[in-house]
């Protein structure tokens, strides 16, 4: 897979995921992909402050992208 397909996988992934943030008052965007194996991404508005993000991020978030994109080894929010 290339860079741009996989950029493009999971945009497609956060794009799925968005809609279930954005009810919440919260979003996230892409940071950056490293290595072809993490993803960097960032929780915002609402999702800055959750209790619950950690959870968000690695239940919901991380769980999207692999489908997506399955050599994701790691999705990490900064």
């Amino acid at each position: 897979m290339t860079a741009e397909t996989l950029t493009e996988n999971i945009e497609k992934a956060l794009g799925e995921i968005r809609p279930f943030l954005q009810n919440d008052g919260g979003d996230i965007s892409l940071v950056s992909i490293e290595n072809m194996t993490t993803v960097k991404v960032r929780l915002e508005g609402a999702c800055t402050n959750c209790s619950v993000n950690q959870m968000t991020l690695k239940s919901g978030v991380e769980m999207t992208i692999k489908k997506y994109a399955p050599q994701i080894e790691n999705v990490i929010n900064i």
